[in-house]
């Protein structure tokens, strides 16, 4: 399997559908590929910033790690590597991060990233030798489901309780949250699918017009933004391989298999290509995009949900365009002027942002279970949800003489040990 496919050429006909094999003229295919950067832009930067790592770093390593994807798997299949959100509970616990500001104890935080990587390439190099259906078997959508939803409700006190230090703030997550959810249900298009990215622009430009306009509360610094250099190094960090960390984090690789499984599977569904054969390289090649995105102090990544939405819009699969995206990453990494320019948004309006992100991470669990039918009727399933749920929300913790497992860890392990314990036999 050649590294780099050869292309075939098609014209950019309106409707017409582009196999991942095939790609537009180069003028469109950079063009799709700017539209899936920005697709893809505001979760990237997002999660760094809400784990305290540095954007630039983030999106640098989005992009290679992208680069390093589309070489596992010969280029056959579409997909942008960003970073995952999966992290950002278990980053947060193993790290002791506050909400605001650089993540003093990065380090830790890398090295439990790095080895979640490893066991991720492993499961991948599994798939490849034996094949899907023990993955299938293990992690049922009522496991999975369960599991995505945890994630985002264990994440539920961190804006509430560390990044509204004032009740001008709370109001301001208010009023930040609102305006997501009307860019959700008011706009349509682009703009729609960018929800996050435009209610973050919105609410802190109603920011600035009440601190900096009115002084109503902290003021937005600008400083930064003006002194930075459009381009230079950005701030790598170095792992620190601390075990309690590491067994903390590595469990993620469970959610980031689910993840991608259910992307591969997608886009099967939507070009009409087997490509299942592949899904061992692509857990393979998320899995070491990982491990070098952690070595250089970036996040854990993973395939983005918001590409596909992009792909099915356009009926345009093409991976050329994937290549086209991460290099435009790869620039904008190289950036401190970016870089400043997200480290000004308020510590407020982040946290209204947090607040939604975090909610939809537990409903896109409950989605898992309604877009699979699971039958709550059935006490297994019933069992498994509620344990999972509660472990995971009440930061259950188990310790293991100089090891702690928490919550989201407990709640991982405890949903695929309850079920296979209590599923019906026969």
């Amino acid at each position: 399997m050649s590294l780099i496919p050869t292309w075939r050429e098609v014209p950019a006909e309106a409707g017409r559908v582009v196999a991942p094999d095939e790609r537009l003229p180069w003028p469109a295919t950079a063009a799709m590929g700017v539209q899936h950067v920005i697709a893809m832009f505001g979760a990237t930067v997002l999660a760094p910033l809400l784990m305290g790592f540095n954007p630039n770093v983030a999106i640098l390593m989005s992009g290679i790690g992208t680069l390093i994807f589309f070489a596992v798997v010969g280029g056959r299949v579409p997909s942008y590597l960003g970073s995952s959100f999966a992290f950002i509970g278990v980053v947060i616990a193993a790290s002791g991060y506050g909400g605001s500001g650089a993540n003093a104890n990065i380090g830790v935080a890398l090295g439990g990233i790095i080895a979640c990587g490893a066991v991720y390439a492993l499961i991948g190099g599994l798939v490849q030798v034996i094949g899907t259906k023990w993955i299938e078997s293990l992690m049922p959508p009522v496991v999975t489901g369960a599991v995505v939803a945890v994630i985002g409700l264990n994440l539920a006190g961190v804006p509430i309780k560390n990044m509204a230090p004032t009740d001008f703030d709370k109001w301001m997550q208010a009023i930040t949250f609102l305006c997501v959810g009307l860019v959700a249900v008011r706009t349509s298009g682009m703009l729609q699918r960018l929800l996050i990215l435009v209610g973050l622009i919105i609410a802190s430009v109603v920011y600035a017009l009440l601190t900096n306009g009115l002084g109503l509360g902290k003021p937005m610094d600008f400083s930064g933004i003006a002194s930075a250099a459009w381009f230079g190094a950005p701030a790598f960090a170095s792992p620190v391989f601390d075990a309690n960390a590491m067994l903390l984090i590595a469990p993620v690789a469970i959610i980031l298999v689910a993840e991608n499984l259910g992307h591969v599977k997608a886009v099967s569904a939507m070009t009409g290509q087997d490509l299942d054969r592949y899904m061992g390289r692509a857990f393979l090649g998320d899995g070491i995009a990982t491990m070098v995105s952690g070595s250089a102090g970036g996040t854990g990544v993973t395939t983005y949900a918001e590409n596909i939405g992009v792909m099915a819009a356009t009926k345009i699969y093409s991976t050329a365009m994937f290549v086209v995206a991460a290099l435009i990453a790869i620039v904008l990494g190289f950036s401190p002027k970016f870089g400043a320019l997200i480290q000004a948004i308020p510590l407020a309006v982040m946290g209204g942002v947090s607040i939604v992100v975090f909610g939809l991470i537990a409903v896109a669990g409950a989605k898992i279970w309604v877009d699979n039918r699971v039958d709550f009727s059935d006490n297994t399933n019933l069992i498994v949800a509620a344990v999972t749920l509660v472990l995971g929300t009440g930061d259950y913790t188990l310790k293991f003489g100089g090891f702690a497992l928490g919550g989201i860890g407990t709640a991982t392990f405890g949903a695929i040990l309850l079920h296979l314990l209590l599923k019906k036999r026969g």
